[in-house]
Formats: structure tokens, C-alpha cells, sequence
């Protein structure tokens, strides 16, 4: 992997290595992450749009990544993002539950992809937080700020989950906010979070999996593909099976398909 942190980058280049930073830390924790901490880290302490404080955490939280063992890394982001949906990656699972207004909402966001030149594969749905964030990767600084801006409610709500669960993920959701100056916006959901009740629990779990076990909602082709998508996506879960790394790149490098 090349050195991502160059000096003399353009604020869009250094917005498109903060990202990908970002998105790299939210996604299945890997080998490849722990090699790669040591840019990591050169990339954070570049990022001036974030506070000292923070930039110092997530660099202090890079390291420990890069110490720890591998298998307590992956349980702990199973426990974390795979069991129930308050803290999941999946953007609309927080603003649409399993509604039929999510899958139009995930067919607009695969629109935008395809007119940027981004084509997803079969195993991954648009709205996965990691994905996006390499998608805003992208894209120019006031169309990452403007996407942000859309789901900040989104990202604030899941900083106060992450919070409330002692999480350093929370960091990451912290560091988006930040990039558009919103990190307050976590103050009108920590009072609300500590009165949630867990969804991860067990029976909270058997709830949700007799829930999806059958839906047949599609009205088109395209509706279709989605839920296959995300069953496929719910059996991995189930079973554990390892997702690919969500890759950084190059300075220079043309980005891949959004599907990796």
C-alpha cells in the first residue's frame, strides 16, 4: 500500500483520504487494517478539521487496533453492528426500519452511484456505511459536505448508541460530524438513548430474525434484487462469514466499483 499521506494535498484530497480512513475503521476488522495503521494514523493527524482531542483518540485508538488480537477485534464488531439494529451500518434501517420506503430509498441511492460510475455488486446493499463513505470519498467537498448534512441525524443518533455502549466506533461518527462542524448534534440523543431498551438481546434477536424470515413485498425486478442482496447480507450474519476490506487507496489511483 503506498503512502496515503503526502504533503501538499488539496483540502479534496485530503477529505478523500479522511473518508476512506473512516470508512476503513467502520468496516470488518482485518489483517490488512492492522498493517496498514501506521498511515492510518498519518492521515488522522493531517485531518485539521478535527479537533486536536479528537484526532489524538482516534490516532491512540489506531494503535490499539494494530495491538490487538484479531478474533477479539472481529467479536467485538460482531456483538457491536451485527446483533440488533440500533447500532447498525445500514443508513436506513434507523430512518425506515424494514418499510417499503427503504427499499425506494436504497434504489435513489444506487441511482446516484450509477451516475457517478459506481456499479454495486451482489452482496452488498448502497446504504452500508462503510460503502458510502468511500463513495463520498469521491465526490467534491461541498457534495460530501451537502451528503452529511443529510444523514447527520443518522450519525448522531448512532455516536449516542455507540457512546451509551462504551464504544471507541463512536470516534469515527464523532470525526463525520466534525467535517461539517455537527458534533453537537449528538446532544439531543444521549438523553433518549439512555432510555432505549436493548435490541440485543436474545429474545430482542429472535424477535427480528422471526420477523424477516420470509417477506414478499417486491413490486419490481429492482425491489427484487435488494432484498435478495440483503438476505444474503442477513445469512452472513448469521454465520459469520468474513466481508472483504473496504480498500484505500493510492494518491492518484482511479477508485473501484462500489461493490469491491
Amino acid at each position: 500500500m503506498s503512502n496515503l499521506a503526502e504533503p501538499l494535498l488539496t483540502p479534496e484530497q485530503q477529505t478523500m483520504r479522511s473518508l476512506r480512513v473512516l470508512s476503513r475503521l467502520l468496516d470488518y476488522p482485518t489483517a490488512e487494517l492492522q498493517q496498514a495503521v501506521g498511515e492510518l494514523v498519518e492521515i488522522v493527524a493531517a485531518e485539521n478539521r478535527w479537533p486536536a482531542s479528537l484526532r489524538q483518540r482516534l490516532m491512540s485508538w489506531c494503535q490499539q487496533i494494530a495491538d490487538s488480537e484479531l478474533l477479539s477485534l472481529q467479536a467485538e464488531y460482531v456483538a457491536l453492528f451485527e446483533q440488533g439494529r440500533a447500532t447498525s451500518m445500514l443508513l436506513f434501517e434507523h430512518v425506515h426500519g424494514e418499510s417499503r420506503e427503504r427499499g425506494q430509498a436504497m434504489v435513489d441511492l444506487m441511482d446516484e452511484y450509477r451516475k457517478a460510475g459506481f456499479e454495486l455488486d451482489a452482496r452488498e446493499l448502497p446504504d452500508y456505511l462503510p460503502l458510502f463513505l468511500e463513495y463520498l470519498s469521491t465526490r467534491s467537498d461541498a457534495e460530501m459536505a451537502r451528503w452529511i448534512g443529510n444523514i447527520r441525524h443518522i450519525l448522531a443518533l448512532l455516536a449516542a448508541r455507540l457512546e451509551e455502549r462504551d464504544s471507541d466506533y463512536a470516534l469515527v461518527t464523532h470525526a463525520l460530524l466534525a467535517l461539517i462542524g455537527a458534533e453537537a448534534d449528538i446532544n439531543a440523543h444521549r438523553s433518549v438513548v439512555k432510555a432505549e431498551k436493548p435490541d440485543n438481546t436474545p429474545e430482542a434477536l429472535d424477535a427480528v430474525w422471526e420477523e424477516e424470515a420470509v417477506r414478499f413485498s417486491a413490486a419490481s425486478d429492482e425491489d427484487c434484487a435488494l432484498q435478495s442482496a440483503e438476505g444474503r447480507r442477513l445469512a452472513e450474519r448469521k454465520q459469520g462469514v468474513q466481508h472483504d476490506a473496504v480498500r484505500i487507496l493510492s494518491p492518484g489511483a482511479q477508485p473501484p466499483a462500489m461493490g469491491r
